[in-house]
């Protein structure tokens, strides 16, 4: 079967788009290994720059504070977030319907209008900014995530599994955890992974917010002096932590084969 040329343009076409997107990323990682300090000339090839990362206190410090608050958010908008899903599959179709759209609202609106809102919101009850704010605004914009794709998990949930554990005697918690809590497990393992890895990249919301340094910050701080293959390699390994995540949340969302 011979293809038609337009599938060749299209193909063309988005090679084109695929490079416009990715090859900045690429330059990044090239730069992250060069010899010398200024970034717009290439001098050779050298993996020091890597190695001076690591002797970064600041550096390690900011890292330090942006793993635990994306450690403190995972879990917190796990659990709210699960639990908003597992409403939300027991809602009637009107009710829920209203509700799906309240939990599209923190992903939709702009991150500076949400960062904004929540500067003032801690402003007026005088919450000090810090650890906590940065955890607090995390989880407001991050529970959404988490129960759209347990949501997903259960709209594939075979109801007859949760009416045959109760004919063999399970109470409600019973069915829960031996029943339905296996099944959805993927999919709370890959909100929580997307979770982390928005709370350990975001910097809009973040910078509002923030009482502590935090990584984002801290490279964006290092960018305003002056772009180094140092600041190239802490950016390449963030780059390189939020790719495996991600694609480690894509192979647990993935649906398995069935066998023939």
């Amino acid at each position: 079967m011979t293809r038609r040329p337009g599938n060749h343009v299209l193909r063309g076409f988005s090679w084109l788009v695929y490079a416009f997107l990715y090859a900045p990323i690429l330059v990044l990682i090239v730069y992250s290994f060069n010899t010398s300090v200024q970034t717009a000339r290439w001098l050779g090839f050298t993996p020091r720059w890597y190695a001076q990362v690591m002797r970064d206190h600041e550096l390690i410090e900011s890292a330090w504070n942006s793993l635990l608050i994306a450690l403190v958010t995972t879990v917190v908008a796990s659990v709210v977030g699960t639990l908003a899903a597992l409403a939300l599959a027991r809602l009637t179709t009107r009710v829920a319907g209203a509700t799906r759209g309240l939990l599209f609202l923190p992903i939709v609106i702009p991150e500076i209008v949400v960062g904004a809102a929540l500067f003032t919101f801690f402003v007026s009850v005088k919450w000090d900014l810090g650890f906590w704010s940065i955890v607090v605004a995390h989880v407001s914009f991050s529970v959404s995530y988490v129960a759209i794709v347990v949501r997903a998990r259960l709209a594939g949930f075979d109801r007859t599994l949760e009416e045959a554990a109760r004919d063999l005697g399970a109470g409600p918690m019973g069915v829960f955890w031996r029943v339905k809590f296996p099944l959805i497990l993927p999919g709370i393992v890959a909100g929580a992974l997307l979770v982390f890895t928005l709370s350990i990249d975001d910097y809009v919301i973040t910078s509002f917010v923030a009482g502590i340094k935090t990584l984002p910050l801290h490279i964006y701080a290092k960018l305003k002096i002056n772009a180094t293959p140092e600041t190239n390699a802490i950016s390449t390994l963030l780059l390189a932590v939020t790719i495996a995540l991600i694609a480690i949340a894509q192979w647990l969302l993935r649906e398995p084969r069935r066998r023939k």
